[in-house]
C-alpha cells in the first residue's frame, strides 16, 4: 500500500493535487494552515494506488509518495 504525507503547512491549496488523482481520494480539507489556506490532504489512505500524480502536479512540492 502507498502512503502520501503532505506538508500541510507550506501547501497553498491550489486543487491542482485534487483533480490529478485517479482515485479521488485527495481533497482540501475545510481547517487553515499557518498561512491561512485550506491545505489538501488524503482522505482514505487505504485506497492510494501510489500513481503520484499528486505530486507530479503540485507546484510547491509538498506531497510525499512512499510505495
Amino acid at each position: 500500500m502507498a502512503k502520501v504525507t503532505f506538508n500541510e503547512n507550506l501547501c497553498k491549496g491550489c486543487g491542482l493535487c485534487v483533480t490529478a488523482c485517479p482515485k479521488k481520494i485527495v481533497a482540501l480539507k475545510n481547517t487553515l494552515n499557518a498561512k491561512g489556506y485550506h491545505p489538501a490532504g488524503v482522505e482514505k489512505q487505504e485506497d492510494c494506488i501510489g500513481c503520484a500524480f499528486c505530486a507530479t502536479m503540485c507546484p510547491d512540492c509538498v506531497i510525499t509518495v512512499e510505495r
